[in-house]
Formats: structure tokens, C-alpha cells, sequence
């Protein structure tokens, strides 16, 4: 007898409230994106081209592409909604875009380094391909959203504007050199479109560290400001200026030196860029021990401390400037009250983040004192200018 047919597999059925079974998404392309791609077709246009000069026209139209596309790049928000997206798989996409990049402007710098030149078809191919590249890129740069980081958001954009810009660089240079050599000028843009592609893998991967980078370069600025001012006023070296004019000795512009008053407002001022300096170093390492990325008021939380934490340098380098003879005490005070406002708004963002819970409060006071005392001082040996 034969044997009995096996009864059809039963469709897995999921319970009511569990929607849909989760499958791979791809997003809606952005507006900004058809744009461009409605930008770069002319690259890909037929053209009867048969003239050296006209092997250029493609790369021409590339390169105003491009420019369109650097400009698109600024605007714009992403359709990817938030609970529905994967930053690894991000990430990854994105890492081959830029490796994909970066082989074309290879292809592209070689194709144009020595005789034979290509055929008009296949300069069209490398154009299409580079166009084809560059839309990949920015699409799945358009998929990161708003809800993963501000602050990461705008390191993608602008590490995805840099390679945009390299390319744009190498398009000019092999369009202003003769077509069949290979000049200095190319080999530095080659190279400057691997370095922006190689800066993927130094791409901070979440808001935290996104943020984090960013207060590191915000705490070296400080830093140096600081050494900057107190080797200006080391007893040894009196005259500030003493490094930019070689007749220190015989120079008779009081001017170019610190009045005794100077020196005494300068000690509470360089107080208060300490104070900036300790404020970056401990906010950065509660952000470090503490922060998170889980959820959407803490990624908002790191993006508002990223937000304040980056008016410290200009603030702190308005009041060193300020320093320098001949010193207007009014504009001291001002520029140090302005040092202290950003501070103080450092602390009481920080205070309120999940970024500093109980265990944090020590220093937050110690420092929220130590402003304080440092402006009163300025304050004191200023009035009489105000």
C-alpha cells in the first residue's frame, strides 16, 4: 500500500497582541535622496562623445553632483522609526559604503594616471558606478535617526560630508591636470579620500562615546589655554609678549605688561579656567562610569550635556584673551561672568542627568564653590572699573 501522504505543516499563528513577526526593514528613501539621485543622472546620460577634452564632461557633471549632494546632505531627517532599528546592522552597511567609496576613487585616479585614456563608455561606467556608491552612502546615512543621538547623528553627517568634499577634490584635480599623468595633486587627493574613509572605523558607535569625543577635544582646548596663560605669567617671563618681539629690553610701551592690579585679577580668572578644565574631567569620566544609551530621555540627556559642555573653550578662550595686556578689567568681568554662567548650567545639567547619581554629588558642590568663589574675587578686584 502506499504510504499515507503527510498532513500540510500548520501556519505558525502568533497570539493577537504580538503583531506582526519581526523581518528585516528598509526604510522609505528620503526626499533628499531622490533629489540627489535626480541631481547625478545626468552623469549617467548617453552622451557621443569621441574628444579627450570630452572625456571630462562626465566627471565635470560629477563633480556638480556631488556638490548638490554635500549641501542635501545638511538637511533633512530619516524615515527609519526608532523601534525598528537596527544600529548594528547600520554600522555595517555603512562600513561598506565607505569601503565601497574608497575602491572607486581608486579605480577612478588610476583610470586617469596614464595612457591609454578609458574608452568614453567606460569613463561613463566609472561615474555611474562613483554616483551609484555615493547614493548608497548617503541612503544609509539617512537611515540613522534622530532617537540614536543627536550628537552621533551629526559625527555620521560629517564624516560623510569629508568623503563627499574628498572626492569632489579629486574630481577637480584630475579636471585641471592633463588626463594622462599622474600628478602630485592626485596622488594627495587619492589619499585624502582612503584617509576620510579610513575615519569610519574611529566613528564613535553610540551616542555615549559620540559625546565623550567630542568633551575630550572641548578638555584639550582648555588645557591649553591654561598652559598658555600660566607660562605667560611665570615670574621668569614678566612681558607676555616676550616671545613675539625680540626688543623685550628696550621696549618702553607699558602696555605690552601686566600692572600689578593685572596680576592680581589674572590668579581668580585662571581659577575659573581650572574650574572649566575639572568640570570637563569629571562630567566625562560620570559620563564614562554612568551613561546610557538604553532609552531615549537618557540619549536626549547626553546630547543636552554634549550641547552645554561645547560652549566651555569658546567661553573659557574669550576670558584668556581678555587677559592679555593692555587688560580691560570691565571686559575681564564680563568674560568671566560668562565663564561662570556656562559652568554653573554644566553642573545643574549634569545634576539632574542619570549621569550623576547620589555618589557624584561631592564634587559637583566642590566645583559649584569653587566658581563661585573665583567670580566673587573677580568681581571684588574689578569693581572699581565698573
Amino acid at each position: 500500500a502506499a504510504p499515507p501522504i503527510a498532513p500540510p505543516l500548520p501556519r505558525r499563528i502568533l497570539p493577537a497582541t504580538a503583531g506582526p513577526a519581526p523581518v528585516p526593514m528598509v526604510p522609505p528613501r528620503h526626499r533628499a535622496c531622490v533629489k540627489m539621485e535626480e541631481l547625478l543622472s545626468a552623469v549617467c546620460e548617453g552622451m557621443d562623445l569621441e574628444a579627450n577634452d570630452d572625456l571630462r564632461l562626465p566627471l565635470r557633471n560629477l563633480a556638480n553632483g556631488l556638490r548638490e549632494v554635500v549641501s542635501q546632505l545638511r538637511e533633512g531627517e530619516s524615515l527609519w522609526k526608532s523601534e525598528n532599528f537596527d544600529l548594528q546592522h547600520f554600522w555595517k552597511s555603512l562600513g561598506e559604503c565607505f569601503k565601497a567609496i574608497s575602491h572607486e576613487a581608486t579605480k577612478l585616479s588610476l583610470a586617469f594616471s596614464k595612457p591609454p585614456l578609458p574608452s568614453v563608455q567606460d569613463c561613463q561606467k566609472l561615474t555611474a558606478d562613483f554616483q551609484k556608491n555615493v547614493l548608497n552612502l548617503t541612503t544609509v546615512y539617512y537611515w540613522l535617526p534622530k532617537s540614536q543621538g543627536v550628537t552621533l547623528r551629526r559625527l555620521v553627517r560629517d564624516a560623510t560630508v569629508d568623503v563627499v568634499e574628498g572626492v569632489i577634490q579629486l574630481l577637480n584635480v584630475i579636471l585641471s591636470t592633463p588626463l594622462q599623468s599622474l600628478s602630485q595633486g592626485q596622488l594627495t587627493s587619492t589619499g585624502g579620500v582612503w584617509e576620510a574613509c579610513d575615519r569610519f572605523s574611529k566613528l564613535p558607535k553610540d551616542n555615549q562615546a559620540a559625546v565623550l569625543s567630542l568633551m575630550l577635544s572641548y578638555a584639550a582646548i582648555v588645557e591649553d589655554a591654561l598652559e598658555e596663560m600660566e607660562q605667560a605669567q611665570h615670574a621668569d617671563n614678566p612681558d607676555p609678549f616676550s616671545d613675539i618681539f625680540d626688543d623685550a629690553d628696550t621696549r618702553e610701551n607699558r602696555d605690552t605688561y601686566w600692572s600689578e592690579a593685572d596680576k592680581q585679577v589674572m590668579a581668580p580668572c585662571l581659577g575659573l579656567v581650572k574650574a572649566a578644565k575639572a568640570c570637563l574631567k569629571k562630567v566625562s569620566a560620570a559620563m564614562k562610569t554612568h551613561g546610557k544609551v538604553d532609552s531615549l530621555q537618557h540619549i536626549t540627556q547626553l546630547d543636552d550635556l554634549g550641547d552645554i559642555t561645547s560652549e566651555i573653550s569658546p567661553s573659557v578662550d574669550e576670558l584668556v584673551l581678555s587677559l592679555y595686556p593692555p587688560m580691560d578689567h570691565v571686559t575681564v568681568q564680563m568674560n568671566a561672568a560668562n565663564v561662570t554662567m556656562v559652568l554653573n548650567k554644566v553642573l545643574e545639567i549634569a545634576k539632574s542627568s542619570h549621569v550623576c547619581p547620589e555618589s557624584e554629588n561631592s564634587w559637583l558642590q566642590f566645583l559649584s564653590g569653587a566658581i563661585e568663589h573665583n567670580m566673587d574675587k573677580v568681581k571684588d578686584l574689578t569693581q572699581g572699573s565698573t
